[in-house]
């Protein structure tokens, strides 16, 4: 979960690729500010069509980077390439792509939000890499508010989604979550000390009551509960993007709204009704982030699509392959609508 350029990784076998960076130039963002000198960073994986529709789509999450999703992507893997181009695109504020610590706007980094990451995104597809249409757009956590985001702003172009563990508007429990999240990154007094204190915060989310009380954290290796918060928790924290990055990401999950695209004229419901990919929904039974009541309201609003909720104790983790049962769970799911012809199936539309 954390930053890697090639690493071999012993438990999937997965052998990840160096990620590339496209230079954007000006973006304007939803707030009406300008952000210069953007770049985004990505990765390919498979080779696209030369009419740029067998692409897939997989938006970072969270402190993640373009390899993040390297667990389901791969030859006779659920996003397979050997029939798909599978491009993980990194959020504004993963250390990667345009970021407080590597824009020369520092700490007057501006407001992102999910419409402008999906903004950047649509420009490196469309303008970069030829891409005409998504045969899926998939994400976990923040990468599922960014899948809901590129339905509703681009309609025409989305044939499936499927957001793992997220929604399309941040409610108000999660918004409890990142007041906590962003005031432990705030308060760093350095050697990391803010960002370990974020990491033991979302642990405190990530895994249901369950999993605590039947000590699963022992499934991964570790000896205890101190084991576990350090090794695992802190580390993800300190290895990753630098604390004033983590606070430019908390504030774009606290703005994901797919109201807020223009348009919808600030109503979540009718971005909702205006999706016209086959969606199938990937709640997890104990997600304490993002709750499955949530995603059965929008599963209600979605024209076309089912709700899949994904069992077992490891709560929102379970959307990143936390264990073996859920890597095959939401691998069936993703393969079963891969293989279904969209309801949205037509010319490609920008």
């Amino acid at each position: 979960m954390g930053h890697r350029d090639r690493t071999e990784l012993a438990v999937t076998g997965v052998v990840t690729v160096d990620h590339q960076v496209y230079e954007i130039g000006e973006l304007p963002l939803l707030s009406g500010e300008i952000l210069t000198r953007a770049r985004i960073g990505y990765a390919v994986q498979g080779r696209l069509d030369p009419d740029g529709r067998n692409a897939v789509l997989c938006p970072s999450f969270f402190g993640g980077d373009h390899t993040g999703y390297d667990w389901l992507i791969g030859e006779g893997r659920p996003l397979d390439t050997g029939r798909y181009c599978v491009i993980t695109a990194g959020l504004f504020g993963n250390g990667v792509s345009s970021s407080p610590s590597n824009h020369a706007s520092g700490a007057d980094f501006p407001l992102i939000t999910p419409q402008d990451n999906v903004a950047a995104q649509h420009r490196l597809l469309t303008g970069h890499l030829g891409v005409t249409e998504l045969a899926l757009v998939t994400g976990w956590s923040m990468g599922a508010a960014h899948t809901y985001q590129w339905a509703v702003s681009h309609p025409g172009m989305v044939r499936r989604i499927a957001p793992v563990c997220g929604s399309a508007v941040t409610s108000e429990h999660n918004q409890v979550f990142l007041t906590g999240l962003a005031a432990a990154l705030a308060a760093d007094g350095g050697a990391g000390r803010g960002q370990r204190a974020a990491g033991r915060v979302f642990a405190g989310w990530a895994a249901s009551h369950p999993f605590w009380a039947g000590q699963a954290y022992r499934e991964l290796g570790f000896t205890d509960r101190e084991d576990y918060l350090t090794r695992f928790w802190e580390q993800f924290f300190v290895a990753g993007p630098a604390a004033a990055d983590l606070l430019s990401m908390v504030r774009t999950w606290e703005h994901a709204d797919v109201g807020a695209t223009p348009g919808c004229d600030g109503s979540a419901e009718a971005a909702l009704s205006s999706v016209t990919a086959d969606a199938v929904l990937l709640p997890a039974a104990l997600d304490q982030c993002f709750a499955v009541s949530d995603e059965e309201r929008a599963a209600g609003l979605v024209p076309h699509t089912s709700l899949e909720v994904i069992p077992g104790v490891w709560g929102h983790l379970a959307g990143a392959g936390a264990s073996p049962a859920d890597r095959e769970f939401i691998g069936r799911v993703l393969r079963g609508l891969l293989a279904r012809v969209p309801t949205s199936a037509g010319a490609p539309a920008m």
